[in-house]
């Protein structure tokens, strides 16, 4: 049987932009259903067409990215929503992450993330650009090791915990930060320790207990 052709929706307001998306999502094998160049429009578009992903650029006018996706959200879409910036700002990315984006990819990323982003979205995970360090986006700019363990871990130790906890696992990691899974392995043992929990049951109710998961946070269904 003849697997279903992957669907999806553009929204940026540079057409050069929405050209080279669609040409690497071309080269893919996804099919693209729909472009448009403002929020409201890609509200419309998604809400219609139905695509299994959209890609959304973070400022478009009329409605931003994150406004985009909290509107269709509150509507009952159920499309893996994309976010695409220039923006690599702590708080940006957790915003998008809470109105319910299932990956944040950087413009200036290379454009093998894309095809790794919905890889890893369409098996549920939610993705977050490698090029942004996980430290900002968990501590909270608290310094206190001893009210934020989190700020004892190093930045790729970081990294490797804030994938843990939303899912991933350690050959997905491995893949995306192009390290050994045994490294992988190595640097789980060593933020458990520091966090002082023993197990991946412990580490997720670790994240889970301040807040730090993202896919607590998303869409019930």
């Amino acid at each position: 049987m003849e697997s279903r052709e992957t669907t999806v929706v553009l929204a940026d307001d540079h057409a050069i932009v929405r050209e080279g998306i669609a040409a690497l999502c071309a080269e893919q094998g996804l099919r693209i259903v729909g472009q448009c160049a403002d929020g409201p429009s890609a509200v419309e578009m998604v809400m219609s067409l139905k695509p299994d992903f959209a890609i959304l650029d973070m400022q478009m006018p009329g409605m931003t990215g994150v406004e985009t996706i909290r509107n269709l959200r509150a509507a009952g879409s159920t499309a893996k929503l994309m976010i695409l910036s220039v923006t690599r700002e702590d708080s940006s990315v957790i915003e998008a992450l809470r109105a319910g984006a299932d990956a944040y990819l950087l413009k200036d990323g290379p454009s093998r993330h894309l095809s790794e982003a919905i890889s890893f979205v369409r098996d549920g995970g939610v993705w977050i650009s490698p090029l942004l360090r996980g430290v900002g986006l968990f501590t909270r700019g608290d310094k206190n090791h001893a009210d934020n363990p989190l700020a004892s871990l190093s930045p790729r130790e970081m990294e490797v915990f804030q994938y843990l906890v939303n899912g991933l696992r350690a050959k997905d990691i491995a893949d995306l930060l192009e390290i050994s899974p045994k490294t992988v392995d190595t640097y789980r043992a060593s933020l458990m320790r520091k966090l002082n929990v023993h197990d991946l049951v412990g580490l997720v109710k670790f994240a889970i207990q301040r807040n730090l998961t993202t896919t607590s946070d998303k869409r019930r269904t």
